[in-house]
């Protein structure tokens, strides 16, 4: 798990809608590495640095809710967003 952050910013809190928004576009690659990640096992302090960009050590109630967050639209884009992005014709 060495590749650099994301490109664009993360906000503390994604999206909560029934639908795919700009911010998920942009983040598709952060929520694809936040689900490999998970299937690793990695360690979500590690995650948080690596993958967000966010500093655990500092700031961990932050890292531990930015990546949680982030890591449930994951969950709901594997879940239910790839219907949206296969109804729009758009893709990522």
């Amino acid at each position: 798990m060495s590749q650099p952050g994301p490109q664009a910013p993360i906000l503390d809190e994604p999206p909560r809608v029934d639908g795919i928004t700009d911010y998920d576009r942009q983040h598709i690659a952060t929520y694809l590495r936040l689900l490999d990640a998970e299937t690793a096992g990695a360690h979500p302090d590690e995650v948080a640095r690596i993958v967000l960009g966010l500093d655990p050590v500092r700031d961990p109630e932050r890292a531990r809710r930015v990546h949680g967050a982030h890591l449930d639209r994951a969950h709901w884009m594997r879940d239910h967003g790839y219907r949206h992005l296969a109804l729009d014709g758009h893709g990522p």
